[in-house]
């Protein structure tokens, strides 16, 4: 007979499992990896550092990026979360359609996705005051018409962040800890296999 899961204690998000931050440039995205990395204690990565210098070079001339640039970018990305399958992993990313996130559900260990969600005003000013990326704000207006928002099919949840950071961090730990939770069907299992025990024993 096999043993039900252990369930994480009160508070604790239970790894491994790759947790994707998406949307667009500006949103926020980094701030709540960040967050989240430190507070679960999970490897993190930019998905900014896996572009190749042509990608790079072409965003900066506020060229925006193709398919065909992007395919190897989400390889990379996908390969790297599949490394860190024993602890799961943290990453950024826009992830802006429907087949990039396909791509990334392709890693090992479970991947799930937060999208940060922001206003148009609110993006334009963070943007324009945002120095020392490669990222100009004149490529928004690209990344909004690529973006297909999640689907409720999909594993994930989308963040509005329209108030603090701690807000946020707060949305996105309470939806990460509902996934924690055992269904009713693995509650009833779980019953089960208890009353089993106790009947063999």
């Amino acid at each position: 007979m096999t043993n039900p899961p252990p369930q994480p204690s009160p508070g604790e998000l239970s790894p491994p499992r790759h947790i994707v931050v998406m949307g667009v440039s500006g949103s926020g995205k980094s701030t709540l990896a960040e967050a989240l990395a430190a507070e679960l204690g999970l490897p993190m990565a930019e998905a900014d550092e896996f572009h190749p210098p042509e990608n790079i070079a072409k965003m900066a001339a506020q060229n925006p990026l193709t398919d065909e640039d992007r395919w190897p970018w989400l390889h990379a990305l996908r390969d790297w979360m599949s490394s860190h399958v024993t602890t799961g992993s943290i990453i950024t990313c826009s992830a802006l359609r429907r087949s990039y996130r396909d791509l990334l559900r392709t890693a090992q260990g479970q991947v799930v996705f937060l999208q940060v969600d922001v206003d148009l005003p609110r993006l334009s000013t963070r943007l324009a005051h945002r120095s020392g990326h490669f990222m100009p704000p004149a490529l928004l207006e690209s990344q909004l018409s690529t973006l297909e928002p999640l689907q409720p099919e999909e594993d994930g949840i989308l963040l509005r962040n329209d108030t603090s950071v701690e807000d946020l961090l707060e949305a996105a730990r309470s939806w990460l800890r509902s996934q924690d939770e055992p269904t009713p069907a693995a509650s009833a299992a779980t019953h089960t296999d208890h009353s089993n025990e106790r009947k063999n024993s």
